[in-house]
């Protein structure tokens, strides 16, 4: 099978790739480097100079080889490979989205699979940043808790608003952690911090009446509903069967916002209950 030569990229964006790979403080060690020009066969021609720039020598000099961008392509895909990142899905993201803000500008996009694809070329930076900003001016208007705002991050929103609902929804179960010291997740997590069969971590009122007892339950409910359908969801899901619209990211983050908003509130019952407070 004959693979389409894709077009070289400008010097100017593999430069700018070089550099967002060889960054001090986020990117590839040196060594990371040969190993990853060594195993996409392609020379490391300028191994004694500064990270970016040896990068720099080895992606242009292939590419001019070549008379085309596959192999210096493929050797983008290599270097984010899902599966070399598994552990450090920040890393990756934050990475994926400075690269893709690059290949925009030769109308390629690596995605969430590592894969290069076809995308309309563009001339000004990536839409990824005004989404972001659109996305919290939303919430702003809203009202929402500030703990959602944290959120709108460019990285997460590199192609849709997947990676906010479900970083979003776990600060939820972090909250929860944090205010109890339990360590437990999702459902057993909620049943721990709120069930009222003895003094409960969590209580949103005084759980004297049927009202007040009716209340924690239905807290309970909602916060299982909410991992259920969110949380557990965009964590297994591949993504593209989980679009997520704005519209829908806005409504998804205002009831996260009202789950912060309880859980501030919330008395911390058991520590009072063992004098910890």
């Amino acid at each position: 099978m004959t693979v389409a030569a894709i077009p070289k990229l400008d010097l100017s964006v593999i430069e700018s790739i070089c550099k967002v790979f060889a960054e001090t403080e986020t990117g590839f060690t040196g060594a990371e480097l040969a190993k990853l020009l060594y195993e996409t066969n392609i020379q490391d021609i300028d191994s004694a100079n500064t990270k970016w720039k040896r990068l720099n020598s080895a992606l242009a000099n292939k590419q001019e080889l070549d008379r085309c961008s596959n192999n210096v392509v493929a050797f983008i895909q290599h270097s984010l490979n899902p599966a070399r990142h598994y552990n450090n899905l920040e890393w990756f993201n934050g990475t994926r989205f400075k690269i893709n803000q690059i290949l925009s500008f030769s109308g390629l996009n690596i995605g969430e699979n590592g894969k290069v694809e076809v995308i309309k070329r563009s001339n000004t930076i990536s839409e990824a940043a005004s989404r972001a900003s659109k996305l919290k001016e939303h919430l702003v208007v809203r009202n929402v808790h500030h703990d959602v705002l944290l959120y709108c991050k460019e990285e997460l929103l590199v192609d849709n608003y997947f990676h906010a609902v479900f970083e979003a929804t776990k600060s939820v179960a972090d909250k929860i952690r944090i205010k109890t010291g339990l360590k437990t997740d999702g459902a057993s997590l909620v049943d721990e911090a709120f069930s009222f069969k003895q003094v409960p971590h969590l209580a949103l009122n005084n759980l004297e009446t049927e009202s007040d007892k009716s209340e924690q339950k239905g807290f309970m409910n909602l916060l299982k509903g909410l991992f259920g359908t969110f949380r557990n969801t965009t964590a297994h899901a591949p993504k593209i069967k989980w679009a997520i619209e704005e519209i829908d990211a806005l409504d998804i983050l205002s009831l996260v916002s009202l789950v912060h908003r309880r859980l501030d509130r919330a008395v911390e019952a058991r520590k009072m209950y063992e004098g910890k407070i």
